[in-house]
Parts: C-alpha cells; structure tokens; sequence
C-alpha cells in the first residue's frame, strides 16, 4: 500500500469548537456547558476531551464585527491567537489552529505571534487564513468599502510570500546558544527577506527563530474560485461545507487536481468537511433529539441571518412553506461579501426546492454543514465511507451541543473507529505537521 493511499484510508479528526455547540439553538439546551463563552474553563474541557480521544486537532474560529442577532445569540468572543496559546499551556500533543484574516492584520505581525505559538507549543499550531468580506468588518477597521474578492485574495496572495519568506528567514541551526564562546547566532544563518510589492514592504528578518515545524501548518476555508485557487496553491488543510456526498467528492477532486497541478503531493493536503452530528441510540432517538433543538431556534433570527448572507434580501413576503427556486434569491456572484456560502445556499435550493421554512431548519443545524441524526453505527459508517470514497480525508467535526455531542462521539464512535483500524488510539508523535501525515516545508539555507 501506497503513503497516499494508507493515509486516504485513515480518518482525521479536527474539533471545532463554536459557541455552546454548532446548532444555532445550542446555547440552550440543557446539554450545553454552563460556562461562558469568556470562561477559559469551558475551552480547556473541551481540548482536554479532545486531546484524550487523540483527536489531530482543535480549530479555533474568529468574528471581527458583532452580529445583528447578539441579544438572541451567542458569539465566541475571545481573540482566538491568545486563546492558542493559553490552550497550549495546558495540553501536550493535540494541534491547535488559530484563526487570522490577511485583510486586517499586517504579515510582519502575524509571522511574529504564529512562530511564537508554535515555540510554545512545541510545534502543534496552525493557521486558518482568512481573507474577511463582511462590510461591518470593514467598517471596524477603517476599510470603507470593504475589498472586492479578487482584491481580497491578491492581498492574501502576497501576504502569504511574506509569511513565508518570514518564517524562513532563519535556518534551523542559527542559534547555537554558545555561552562559552559568547556566540549566540551562526553568521550567515538569519537573512533578511526584502520583500517590495504591491501591497507590502517588508524588509525582515523576523525577531523569532524558525519554529520546531518549520511554519505552522496552513488551514483553508474558501470554496469560491479564488478560494479554491488559493487552497491548491497555499493550504495543507482544507475545511469546506458540503450538504451532501456527492458535492464533498467533486469538491475532494478538484481541489485534489489543483493540489498536483501546482506540482504538489495530494495527500500533503488534508481535506476535512463540516460534519455536525446528533448521535443516540436510535435513530428516532437521535431525530427526536434533532427536533427538539430546532424548537429553540429563533426563526426571525434564521431569517435575518440568511438575508444576511445575500447582501439584506427583503424576506419579509417570502411564503414559509412554497418551494424556493434559484431565481428567489441574488446571483452569489453579484454580492460583495463571502460568495461560497451564498452559492452553496442557491445550489441547495436548486437540487432539492426546499421551502423557507425546510432550509431554515436544515441552515440552523450547522450554518450550511453536513447534519446527521443516527447511531454510532451510522455515524462511523459514514465517516468510513467517506474517507474511502474519495470525499475527505477526514472530518472538522461540529457538534451541534457542546460537551454533551462530544461526550457521546468520543464515548460511542472513536471506539468503532479504533476497532475497524481507521483512527489512532493515541499519539505516535508530537507535532501536528506528523498528525497530518504534512511534510516539513522546505528551508531556503538548506
């Protein structure tokens, strides 16, 4: 058996940590943690979880701009870059990703706080690069319009050949720590990078030496053309959202084809869909389950969300219960904001004409992510299947109720993965890089 093809059949595993849990009702339900979301408590027992299940690793999102529906819903509030490292600080072997957009944050920054991480780690961090499109994001800033797409992702272009040249800006062996001899640094072993382009003039080196795994490992979100473009060129780890099977394997191949067009091995890019499962004993347990959170939801706040996503469309005389069509809602590729979301919205609409009300239910569950109500059974099934059918290498899970979702995959599911020989029963290494299965990047002093 092949690297490629022994690394395709094992599952990886990410948890995403989001609010009370990924269904927009979670923070309700009585199986939800009772902790806030300021509470450091309630991240640590989350990541201790996780790290005791040998999950690869734990993702950490950002907001940049306070939602509309804040009196009705709960946002994670914490900057995810110090809550990283306080993360790191008590546990030893799970990765943890930090979330940080190219819009708003200058690279000489983030090169500095991402090489920290990953020092004080010990080489378990990542990087979920945005490119950030919301207007109030935008208005926070003082960007007023906020960038274009193309814009945005020419800027994160050359944002990430400074990063880079950053983290590369020192070989492995410069520093020495020679007290004896009082040479501190090997001559020659730290350069500058003297980057002069459109965007960004960056001089360098970098003030921290190269971390244990050469860079942190770089995570991606975007399913637009340019997001995808940007994946294939850019993204070791790939996090997208799929409504269904067939969408995750022609989602799995493109960005698969990009990957080895760009001259790179497919499998140094893990890609890991949404899956937000409600898992019981019995199926009707688990739809009963399902049910019961939907009835929490909010339907003005699952309206106002969704008339977000498409720019402010007006909702208000839209029939809750008429079949929707494509035509009911603008041309993704008309808005100013994210297009992927709104795209996978409209091509949901497309495939299966739910009504207003069905895809309100469908949206809240895990904002456009894979749901699930059945056994442990049929959850690893699916997992298995998917891995080896060609749509994900493994899964950025999404609990829809946090602890208690978590609590029953790691009780119930890990152990049917273990058995069936698709998941570790502990760690065999210490980096996320060795998790993944990435190689170490290439070092220009090599």
């Amino acid at each position: 058996m092949s690297a490629e093809e022994s690394i395709k059949r094992h599952v990886h595993l990410n948890l995403f940590i989001h609010s009370r849990g990924h269904h927009e009702a979670a923070w309700r339900h009585q199986g939800a943690s009772p902790y806030l979301l300021t509470d450091f408590r309630y991240y640590e027992e989350l990541a201790k979880k996780a790290e005791a299940a040998a999950f690869d690793s734990i993702f950490l999102s950002d907001i940049l701009a306070l939602g509309a529906d804040i009196e009705h819903t709960p946002r994670a509030v914490l900057d995810p870059i110090p809550l990283a490292g306080a993360l790191a600080a008590i546990t030893e072997k799970i990765g943890i990703i930090g979330t940080a957009s190219t819009t708003y944050v200058e690279p000489y920054n983030l090169a500095r706080q991402f090489a920290s991480l990953d020092h004080i780690s010990n080489g378990r961090i990542a990087w979920n690069i945005v490119t950030t499109a919301s207007a109030a994001a935008a208005k926070n800033y003082s960007e007023n319009p906020q960038a274009g797409i193309e814009e945005r992702y020419e800027r994160a272009d050359e944002f990430m050949t400074v990063v880079n040249g950053l983290w590369d800006s020192w070989a492995a062996d410069a520093v020495v720590d020679d007290r004896p001899n009082g040479r501190y640094t090997l001559p020659g072993r730290i350069q500058p990078i003297d980057h002069d382009g459109s965007f960004y003039h960056v001089t360098g080196p970098l003030t921290v030496p190269r971390g244990p795994q050469g860079r942190p490992v770089l995570v991606q979100a975007g399913s637009s053309e340019p997001g995808r473009a940007f994946a294939a060129k850019h993204g070791e780890a790939i996090f997208t959202a799929v409504l269904e099977k067939t969408a995750a394997q022609d989602f799995y191949r493109d960005i698969k084809s990009r990957v080895v067009a760009r001259g790179r091995r497919p499998y140094h890019c893990m890609i890991m869909p949404g899956l937000s499962p409600v898992i019981a004993s019995t199926e009707a347990e688990a739809r009963r389950y399902a049910e019961e959170l939907d009835l929490l939801g909010s339907r003005a706040v699952g309206l106002e969300r969704l008339s977000g996503t498409f720019g402010g469309i007006d909702l208000s005389e839209f029939d809750l219960d008429a079949p929707l069509a494509p035509e009911d809602f603008p041309d993704p590729a008309t808005l100013q904001g994210s297009i992927s979301r709104p795209t996978l919205i409209v091509d949901l609409i497309r495939n299966e004409r739910p009504t207003l009300r069905q895809l309100l239910s469908k949206l809240s569950g895990a904002r456009g992510h894979f749901t699930f109500a059945g056994t442990p059974e049929q959850v690893a099934d699916l997992m298995e299947d998917w891995v080896n059918d060609g749509a994900a290498d493994g899964f950025n899970l999404m609990p829809p109720v946090l602890p208690q979702m978590l609590d029953v995959f790691i009780a119930e599911v890990i152990p049917l993965l273990q058995k069936r020989g698709v998941f570790r029963t502990g760690y065999e290494s210490g980096t996320l890089r060795d998790h993944y299965g990435l190689p170490q990047p290439e070092s220009r002093f090599d």
